[in-house]
């Protein structure tokens, strides 16, 4: 696991100044201590950092082939690697080290551009071909690891594994993206491709970049995607069966290092089916990380230390504080961008624990996309079920009005919340499913954004990004439908941003069996009654599971890493909420309208309204101007 950079000049041979590039690379520090190199030819230059895990003796980077004509630098892991060295090897490849970047290499001249589809793991990487002139850029299927990259006025492109390496070349420029606001505001992050600057982007997931030098910068190529084809005709019991076979296949891969390895332990589904089948395979106890709070409402401990019990884990907890929200500022500088999950919090704090035990550890990140698993899934069907039973033309214009003229009563049971449900029920499927999950809906956005900024939107909605992504989809399933949404976008964009962000920040490497793209091929064959039924989801997952977890640690509600922002806004964080708000940069950039987070930070000051979600979504904004525009390093030197 490492950091990546990179300076390439599209047009020609200028040169790439040393001290450019080493500052781009110490800038990414953080993802790998262990060592740093750089390497530099004209009108090329690669940085790497590097955080050992596998071939610690002879694994260095930047990593060439015989000839030294092909140079690479990688972040991830290829856990097939070492099936494909004798593959090569035969087809008269020689090897020098017994790394998985070396595969990278050698399979890239064996099979060009298509080297990729061999490929079963996490990673990003860039590598140059002098003989060919081309640079080639390539990120993992369901978009583990990250990839930025930027084009600059005078043909310069530059990458990195985060934005921060971009902005510390000092060219590139820190205009901000309107339309990335906007995804902002209503999803909590940017989604690929655009990033939150506009002259940068993040290669979308099972995307390559070829960059042939003198030549136009094409568009990146798709190499895969997930078909939800729900053809299995296996069985429940056959699909149980096969789930277990398959899902101890992928941890195994995931097991393989040569530093200390262990797993999150969260006592969730996921996490701790990936502890159960790691204690199968392992003859040692292996090493489990835990976080309670001291909120119950908040706490799950006490299951993930009946799991670590049950498997005789050497099991680690570490209590977080309530008001554990000091870290604010520290989020907006590692993520870049503006970032409104507040369960980054949480994921900061269990990766900062478990790297004092362990370098590599696995996680159940994915379980509940692949298989069917978020209680939101369950409310989009019965809504679905609901849309279905009646036309458009009397369901649109019926609960669109009860939509408009129902209370928004957040002090309510929830049994009595029906303004959502009933604004869901006036839109069309992947309509509904947006405003579902969007952290701000509409019309409230466009209540926040100054007439400016919707000047500037041109009337863009975030609602294009589930559009195009529903438009490939190639399914009508309404389950299939929005996992694949998910899988394009919340899992992108919002979870694997965050664990990659959290777990590098601590030089921590996570692994993640349940978003092996072989997995989730296999779990898109199978019917949506194997994942969802009755209202219980991930059916076959937890039916799989049943003999080696307990019951109430497979079927009791999904909590999640939740933090409670309401009482914080009303409580601690009332004062920066109030200076950081209603003053400064947030209404010196002119982006939103003054009189609108007034109101709004009143009315959840006074308990009128539970504005928690878009007032933290207004602060990590806050937070990203602060960190981000505020710092300009120097330019003159910028090559």
């Amino acid at each position: 696991m490492c950091g990546i950079t990179g300076v390439f000049d599209t047009r020609g041979q200028r040169a790439v100044l040393p001290a450019v590039l080493r500052r781009m690379n110490d800038s990414q520090h953080h993802r790998g201590p262990d060592e740093g190199s750089v390497h530099l030819e004209p009108g090329v230059g690669f940085g790497h950092r590097r955080l050992s895990i596998i071939d610690v003796a002879t694994g260095q980077q930047p990593l060439f082939n015989e000839d030294g004509s092909v140079v690479i630098v990688f972040n991830g892991e290829i856990y097939n690697y070492q099936s494909l060295i004798p593959e090569l090897q035969a087809l008269g490849h020689r090897f020098s080290t017994k790394s998985d970047t070396e595969v990278i290499v050698h399979a890239w001249e064996q099979w060009g551009e298509d080297c990729v589809k061999r490929f079963r793991g996490m990673f990003a990487f860039a590598l140059w071909d002098r003989n060919q002139q081309v640079l080639f850029m390539a990120r993992d299927r369901l978009g583990v690891k990250p990839m930025h990259y930027a084009v600059l006025d005078d043909g310069m492109l530059l990458f990195g594994s985060e934005l921060k390496s971009l902005l510390a070349h000092g060219g590139l420029r820190r205009d901000i993206d309107p339309l990335g606001v906007e995804e902002y505001f209503a999803l909590g992050y940017v989604a690929e491709p655009r990033t939150i600057f506009r002259q940068a982007l993040k290669l979308p997931p099972a995307s390559t970049l070829l960059v042939r030098r003198g030549q136009p910068i094409p568009q990146p190529k798709v190499y895969w995607d997930v078909r939800f084809t729900l053809d299995s005709r296996a069985t429940e019991a056959e699909a149980c069966e096969e789930l277990l076979r398959r899902l101890k296949e992928s941890v195994k891969l995931r097991m393989i290092a040569e530093v200390p390895l262990g797993a999150f332990l969260s006592g969730g589904v996921d996490s701790s089916a990936v502890v159960a089948t790691m204690a199968g395979l392992s003859n040692d106890p292996v090493q489990t990380c835990s976080i309670s709070f001291a909120d119950p409402q908040y706490n799950e401990s006490e299951f993930a230390q009946r799991v670590a019990e049950r498997y005789r884990t050497n099991h680690h907890v570490e209590q977080v504080d309530s008001d554990d929200f000091d870290l604010i500022d520290t989020l907006a500088a590692l993520y870049d961008e503006p970032y409104a999950d507040s369960s980054a919090i949480p994921t900061y704090r269990v990766c900062q624990l478990a790297r004092q035990h362990v370098t590599v550890a696995l996680s159940g990140d994915g379980g509940d996309e692949t298989f069917g698993g978020y209680r939101r899934y369950k409310l989009h069907m019965m809504e679905e079920r609901m849309r279905s039973s009646l036309p458009a033309s009397v369901r649109t214009p019926l609960f669109g009005f009860l939509g408009r003229v129902y209370p928004k009563a957040d002090w309510a049971p929830r049994v009595f919340r029906a303004k959502t449900t009933f604004e869901g029920m006036a839109r069309t499927s992947v309509q509904a499913y947006f405003h579902s999950m969007s952290q701000i809906r509409q019309p409230a956005r466009s209540r926040l954004y100054s007439q400016r900024l919707k000047s500037e939107l041109g009337g863009y909605s975030a609602m294009e990004v589930f559009n195009r992504h529903a438009a490939r989809a190639g399914t009508d399933d309404p389950l299939a439908l929005i996992q694949y949404i998910d899988m394009q976008t919340y899992l992108v964009g919002d979870i694997n941003t965050k664990v990659d962000r959290a777990s590098m920040a601590h030089s921590l490497e996570v692994r993640e069996p349940l978003m092996d793209h072989e997995l989730v091929e296999w779990a898109a064959t199978l019917p949506s009654a194997l994942k969802l039924q009755g209202g219980n989801g991930k059916k076959v997952f937890k039916k799989a599971l049943e003999p080696a977890l307990p019951h109430d640690v497979l079927y009791r509600p999904k909590m999640g890493f939740a933090v409670p922002l309401a009482r914080w806004f009303r409580g601690p964080l009332r004062e920066r909420v109030r200076s950081s708000l209603l003053q400064g940069p947030m209404l010196d950039g002119g982006w939103f309208n003054p009189a609108e987070i007034r109101q709004m930070v009143q009315d959840h000051e006074s308990g009128r309204h539970d504005h928690s979600t878009p007032l933290w979504s207004l602060l990590m904004f806050d937070a990203f101007l602060r960190q981000s525009i505020g710092e300009q390093p120097a330019r003159q030197e910028a090559a």
